[in-house]
């Protein structure tokens, strides 16, 4: 099967800082109909004879967010003119592996908000939500099964264990400021990047494109994953979110050690380091405490250096793109890249 650089109608040209601000949203319209069949097979799946899986599953998928990393399934297959249907259902398997580790995660953090709604385990407990995650890792899993492929399973399969290996590694690092920068990216490369990686990736194994073309892919998703979680950890102190009436802070309200916190410690005075043990070791924090760290932040140009950490692995990402040829889906997958690094939220 060669490559076929125009799989859908071209668009049209954008401006330099259009693309960023459309990057997702075009993403998406270009595989939207597939993207319907994905919603309608995780509708399906959610299914059982136990109320309570649907309903509680029903309410996470819901507040889900975007569909950023099936999305990014359903693209790398169609960039290659794929035309079968196995990429809708692994896409969906993605989407529940995605989901979750997210009624797991916040069990574990306590959470009990997500995207401002009540999270699964505020609604319906802490037992009810670690068992609906698990069962939709089973239907995962039975989908991946159904695919017939060992080369998919594998690379799916991999990417759940080294997730759940992420976040037992993070609990490991949790509210210890003593984490290095090492430390914490090993934590993330698992907990987010792993499965941007092995969305991408299996969008060329369905499309039957060489080896290299899967790992270029796997490595796109991987960097597009670190930057996307990196920026992730600058919004949570940006003076911008506060401008357009956003909560900030959450982060270091719950003590959780994230980049510009490990530069922060290490750039700190011994002063400066007792602040940060108060507040994120001992979760002592006092109403003034978060402007004072976001102007030790500042002071040391942590959250400037840690958007210089992402755009260092947006570039890797870019550079894995450059041994495709040119077309509408490449240009969308770029353009989502590039507005992970700018976008507020």
């Amino acid at each position: 099967m060669e490559i076929e650089s125009e799989p859908v109608a071209a668009q049209p040209e954008r401006s330099e800082n259009e693309a960023p601000e459309r990057g997702a949203a075009a993403l998406k319209e270009l595989v939207r109909d597939d993207l319907n069949r994905v919603n309608q097979v995780i509708i399906e799946r959610m299914q059982s004879q136990v109320p309570l899986i649907p309903q509680l599953a029903g309410h996470i998928v819901a507040a889900g967010g975007k569909r950023l990393r099936p999305v990014l399934t359903l693209a790398s297959a169609r960039m290659f003119g794929y035309e079968g249907a196995r990429h809708v259902n692994l896409a969906a398997t993605v989407e529940f592996i995605h989901t979750a580790t997210l009624l797991h995660d916040d069990v574990v953090d306590e959470s009990e908000l997500r995207r401002g709604l009540d999270t699964a385990n505020a609604v319906w407990g802490n037992k009810a939500s670690v068992l609906v995650g698990d069962f939709l890792f089973s239907r995962a899993f039975q989908l991946m099964v159904a695919d017939g492929s060992l080369h998919v399973l594998r690379i799916l399969s991999d990417a759940s264990a080294t997730i759940s290996q992420g976040e037992v590694h993070q609990l490991l690092t949790a509210n210890n400021t003593k984490t290095d920068e090492q430390a914490y990216l090993q934590v993330i490369e698992a907990k987010t990047a792993a499965l941007f990686s092995a969305a991408c990736q299996v969008g060329a194994v369905v499309a039957e494109r060489p080896e290299a073309e899967e790992h270029a892919l796997a490595r796109f998703g991987q960097g597009l994953g670190i930057a996307f979680q990196l920026v992730d950890d600058v919004l949570d102190y940006s003076a911008e979110q506060r401008a357009l009436g956003k909560r900030i802070g959450d982060d270091f309200r719950e003590g959780k050690v994230t980049l510009p916190i490990v530069m922060a410690y290490e750039r700190g005075d011994e002063t400066e380091k007792t602040f940060w043990r108060r507040c994120i070791e001992d979760l002592d924090q006092t109403d003034a405490d978060l402007e004072h760290a976001m102007a030790l932040l500042n002071r040391h140009d942590c959250l400037t250096d840690a958007l210089e950490r992402a755009e260092s692995y947006a570039a890797d990402a870019r550079e894995a793109m450059t041994i495709f040829p040119d077309g509408p889906i490449k240009r969308a997958l770029l353009d989502t890249l590039e507005s992970s690094l700018v976008r507020t939220a």
